[in-house]
């Protein structure tokens, strides 16, 4: 059966992305702590890919696959496959706790996963293997890999980049997260050197972009305008903790459950932001 690309309604996406982060919010009051801040920076990139273009068939199934390599961001993937209908929402009530399928880090084989991430570093090159098997098996499939930029210090990540051009993989996009913080600091700090990372992403024989990753309308259209004759990696600048006024750019908010109060104040800032 044939698969299309379904198209962007930027609208619908914010509206998804508002709800979804009251969702993971209201997750994150029943358990100790998770990587709330690290899920709202990724989600209209996340949820733009599944949504507008990752192609469907009529069963809602897709030949593209999605991986996301910052696995610490994990809920931004739950909450958009609880949108889809993957993930039950009693099944993402018990996210972390006993008897719950769904963990700190997504695992391969559970619905909607379709690679065990986490250990950072791996995303892309699994992607990457993905893409080069579909090459030689001549599979129309296009992969898609979503990073952080804290992640990207790690050296598998550039081998990886170094290695897709030179095999002639070209069915991969990768995105990277750039929130310009990781656990401890901000990566421009800790590593000034990652940037210009455009540049850099070019020199190593990549289509490279920078854009607004909570733009939905720009992701989509950067990724559906790819040329084809390379990989593609786009630079998405973000706010960690992006939409809670106190999560945003604050390092503590990396792993962290809101209390009661803070909890209340993040629910009344984003449906203050939804409604005006």
């Amino acid at each position: 059966m044939t698969a299309i690309k379904p198209k962007l309604d930027a609208a619908a996406s914010r509206t998804r992305c508002w709800q979804m982060r009251k969702r993971i919010l209201e997750v994150s009051q029943k358990i100790s702590a998770l990587h709330i801040a690290s899920a709202y920076s990724c989600l209209e990139i996340v949820d733009t890919i599944y949504h507008s273009l990752m192609r469907r068939d009529s069963t809602g199934n897709s030949p593209d696959t999605f991986i996301l390599s910052k696995g610490h961001g994990s809920m931004a993937q739950y909450a958009v496959l609880e949108q889809l209908g993957v993930i039950k929402p009693e099944e993402l009530d018990l996210y972390c706790q006993p008897g719950g399928k769904y963990a700190t880090h997504p695992d391969y084989r559970l619905p909607g996963i379709e690679a065990s991430t986490g250990s950072l570093g791996h995303g892309l090159a699994l992607g990457i293997g993905m893409a080069l098997a579909d090459n030689i098996q001549k599979q129309d499939r296009v992969i898609y890999v979503v990073l952080s930029d804290g992640e990207m210090e790690e050296g598998s990540v550039w081998e990886a980049m170094l290695l897709a051009p030179s095999l002639g993989v070209k069915n991969i996009v990768a995105v990277a997260d750039l929130n310009d913080f990781q656990s401890l600091g901000q990566t421009s700090k800790i590593l000034p050197n990652f940037y210009p990372f455009g540049e850099k992403a070019r020199a190593f024989g990549w289509e490279a972009h920078e854009i607004d990753g909570h733009d939905p309308q720009a992701v989509h259209d950067t990724i559906a305008a790819r040329r084809g004759d390379k990989p593609m990696m786009i630079g998405a600048r973000t706010i960690k903790g992006k939409g809670v006024s106190y999560m945003e750019n604050v390092p503590i908010w990396h792993y962290r459950s809101p209390n009661p109060q803070e909890y209340q104040q993040g629910m009344d800032e984003l449906n203050s932001a939804y409604h005006s």
